[in-house]
C-alpha cells in the first residue's frame, strides 16, 4: 500500500519545499481525529498480538526540530497500549562509556526484541545530526555515518526488525509559537532552556543536515516519512495511520494453544 509522506529512495529532500502545515492537506479535522482514534484502538489490539507471538519486533524513530512533538506524537499514538511490549528510549548527550565504544553501540544496546514495539525519541541519527552541527567530529568522522547506519538498518531487517523512521517537520514559526507558550505557561517551562534558542539560531544549518538524512538514508527496508507536523491533530492521524498499515502488514498472531485444554478442569 502506497503510504503518504514517505521518502522514495535516492529523493532529493528540499524541507523548504515540503509543506508542514496538516490544514492544506486535509480539510476536516473532526474525521481525522475520529479516524485517529480507530487507529489507536487498532494499534492496541496489533501491539498485543505482536507481544504475545514473540517472533516479530517494531522500531519506531522519531526525530525533529526542537519542540516538534516527538514526546507529544509518542504519547498520543500509544495511549492504550499494554506498557509491558512497548518501550520509548531517548537518547540524549553519550555517557563516558558509550563514548568508550562506536557510535552505534548503544543503539544497537536499544533495538527491540521479538515482540516489541520500540520507540526511539531521537536515535543513531544524533551523530550525523547534533555531530555535525556542533562541529563535535571532523566531516571525515561524521560522513561515512550515512552508509554505516545504511548498513546497520539493513542488518536489522534481515534480522526480522520491521523499521518506521518519522521527521516531524515543523515551521521555523511554529516553533516560535510552541518556545513562546513553554515561556509563558509555568507547567511548561521545565520543558524550555536557553541553550534552546542557540539551536534555533542554527535553524539552517540543522536543516541542511536533515536533508543530507533524509536523502541518503530513506531505503526500502527502513523509509522515512516527512510528516507534516504544524497541527498535532494531523501529524498523530497519519503517524497512527501508518503504524497500523504495517503492523497489519506484520500480521501478528495469538499462539496456538496447548493440546487438551477443553479437558482441564479448575478446581
Amino acid at each position: 500500500m502506497a503510504m503518504p509522506h514517505r521518502v522514495d529512495p535516492g529523493t532529493d529532500v528540499q524541507l523548504k519545499e515540503i509543506e508542514a502545515d496538516g490544514k492544506k492537506l486535509h480539510d476536516d479535522r473532526d474525521a481525522a481525529e475520529k479516524e485517529f482514534k480507530k487507529y489507536r484502538k487498532k494499534i492496541a489490539e496489533l501491539q498485543a498480538r505482536l507481544y504475545a507471538e514473540e517472533r516479530q519486533k517494531l522500531l519506531i524513530v522519531f526525530q525533529a526540530m526542537d519542540a516538534g512533538g516527538k514526546d507529544g506524537t509518542t504519547r498520543a499514538v500509544f495511549e492504550g497500549v499494554n506498557p509491558q511490549g512497548v518501550r520509548v528510549v531517548s537518547f540524549k548527550q553519550p555517557s563516558h562509556r558509550e563514548l568508550a565504544h562506536d557510535f552505534l553501540w548503544r543503539i544497537h544496546f536499544a533495538v527491540p526484541p521479538k515482540g516489541m514495539i520500540h520507540v526511539f525519541n531521537r536515535s543513531q541519527y544524533e551523530d550525523v545530526l547534533v555531530v555535525r552541527v556542533r562541529e563535535l567530529a571532523p566531516k571525515e568522522i561524521w560522513e561515512p555515518r550515512f552508509e554505516q547506519i545504511n548498513q546497520f538498518e539493513k542488518y536489522l531487517s534481515d534480522t526480522g526488525t520491521r523499521i518506521l523512521k518519522f521527521y516531524l517537520h515543523i515551521t521555523k514559526d511554529e516553533q516560535k509559537e510552541r518556545f513562546e507558550e513553554r515561556i509563558d505557561i509555568p507547567e511548561k517551562n521545565w520543558k524550555f532552556s536557553k541553550q534552546d534558542l542557540v539551536k534555533r539560531g542554527n535553524w539552517d544549518h540543522y536543516r541542511n543536515a536533515y536533508e543530507d538524512v533524509l536523502s541518503k538514508c530513506s531505503t526500502k527496508h527502513a523509509p522515512w516519512y516527512i510528516i507534516p507536523a504544524n497541527q498535532n491533530w494531523y501529524r498523530n492521524w497519519v503517524i497512527a495511520k501508518t503504524i497500523c498499515h504495517t503492523l497489519e502488514e506484520m500480521d501478528p498472531q495469538y499462539p496456538e494453544p496447548e493440546d487438551g485444554l477443553d479437558d482441564v478442569v479448575i478446581h
